[in-house]
């Protein structure tokens, strides 16, 4: 597992997830993915109701507050794939 992966699981892992219900994988391209469910955050690569994508200068910025999730998404920057609900959600936790 990266020390990127590592770093972005305790990151989320300190966020409060429990309004989101739904599974959700973070794909950091180069380095790994993590789901984050119910269960908790994990690295993981899992079945998901919605996946997240970006690379980890992206991620780490969305997770340090220097990146809104949505305007992520509108530059390209984070693509979504799957239940754009969740995704709206996510946005929620990762602020």
């Amino acid at each position: 597992m990266s020390e990127v992966i590592d770093a972005a699981v305790a990151r989320l892992t300190e966020k409060d997830t429990s309004e989101f219900d739904g599974r959700a994988r973070f794909v950091i391209e180069d380095e790994g993915t993590i789901m984050l469910d119910k269960s908790g955050v994990r690295a993981a690569d899992e079945a998901a109701d919605v996946t997240l994508t970006s690379d980890a200068e992206t991620f780490r910025a969305i997770l340090d507050g220097e990146l809104d999730p949505t305007s992520a998404f509108m530059t390209g920057r984070l693509s979504v794939d799957g239940d754009m609900g969740l995704a709206m959600q996510l946005g929620a936790v990762l602020n």
